[in-house]
């Protein structure tokens, strides 16, 4: 049984990967005072603009076409994100709505634009795996049961994940710029009476978000999927809503979270190894990352842990 987890943990931690940078967009959002629910938009305009400009780049033996597909999705996801950014802060639009909007139309953009430039549906991307090897870190390899779970036989991309985590911690809690930020999610009145620019810190924070978030569907492009096409992402972004709730809306929480989801994605692969699950069909472990979302929706909705200000329009003029 301990050889068997020894087996999953390194796809679940590679499958946790682009939820946790998602959920930590949605944190720095959410912190700010702005529901981003087009987490899921924004994951799919980084996965199509990373998988798209790598399969050109590469074709035109473009050196380094990687970095720059990874690079291009980031800007990507940024420039979108600042639609709903205009839409729920200078507008005062309903930030539920907006989101939404912005996730149906991603959805049918990036299909658009597949069939404009490839002719089909979907594009082909290479894996990272066929790039970077899984490596194992000295020294905190070397750490009985952590070493070989976390340290041990895994792609870059999880420890890059690992290091984003804590400087998002890092940015939130131990900086001037995280204590404005998160005052602005709390009482955004009382900030702007302290001289904050509440509107500003607002816009930062949905950009920053809207950039890990098409990173997040960069990595899933890159790794586990090596495509692109209209089910890629497949609603990851409001698993990475939930992600970010059960994370109690705190970037280490997040970081956990996000690997029991991803444990949860890669459970169904593993159903005949496991006696007590052998019988279960292995579509219901394909719904089994959704279902946990709703549990967790459910059981937390109602709790206080978010922002007091989360979700609500900022009206300069109110007391």
């Amino acid at each position: 049984m301990l050889d068997l987890i020894y087996e999953m943990f390194p796809l679940a931690l590679t499958s946790s990967v682009p939820l946790i940078i998602t959920g930590l967009g949605g944190v720095f959002s959410e912190r700010s005072g702005v529901v981003n629910i087009a987490l899921d938009g924004c994951m799919q305009i980084g996965g199509f603009v990373a998988a798209a400009l790598l399969v050109i780049l590469d074709g035109m033996g473009v050196p380094g076409a990687i970095w720059y597909s990874i690079l291009a999705a980031i800007i990507a996801g940024g420039v979108f994100v600042a639609i709903h950014a205009f839409a729920s802060i200078n507008m005062r639009a309903d930030q539920t709505v907006s989101g939404t909007a912005l996730n149906i139309f991603a959805g049918g953009l990036t299909i658009t634009l597949c069939e404009i430039i490839f002719g089909h549906k979907s594009t082909t991307a290479y894996s990272l795996g066929a790039i970077f090897p899984r490596i194992s870190i000295p020294i905190l390899s070397d750490i009985p049961i952590i070493g070989d779970l976390f340290f041990t036989n895994n792609y870059p991309f999880t420890y890059f994940t690992y290091v984003l985590a804590i400087f998002a911690w890092f940015m939130l809690y131990k900086t001037a710029f995280g204590l404005r930020l998160r005052s602005c999610g709390e009482y955004p009145q009382a900030s702007a009476s302290m001289g904050i620019k509440v509107q500003r810190t607002r816009w930062i924070a949905v950009l920053i978000s809207g950039m890990l978030s098409a990173l997040g569907g960069a990595a899933l492009v890159l790794t586990t999927q090596t495509y692109f096409h209209g089910g890629s992402i497949n609603g990851l972004g409001f698993v990475a809503i939930a992600t970010m709730i059960f994370g109690r809306w705190h970037p280490i929480g997040c970081l956990f979270t996000g690997m029991l989801f991803g444990f949860s994605q890669v459970l169904g692969y593993y159903t005949n190894s496991l006696p007590l699950l052998a019988g279960i069909p292995s579509q219901f472990f394909s719904m089994f990352p959704y279902i946990l979302t709703i549990i967790v929706l459910v059981l937390f909705s109602g709790k206080s842990f978010g922002p007091k200000a989360s979700g609500e329009i900022y009206d300069p003029g109110k007391r």
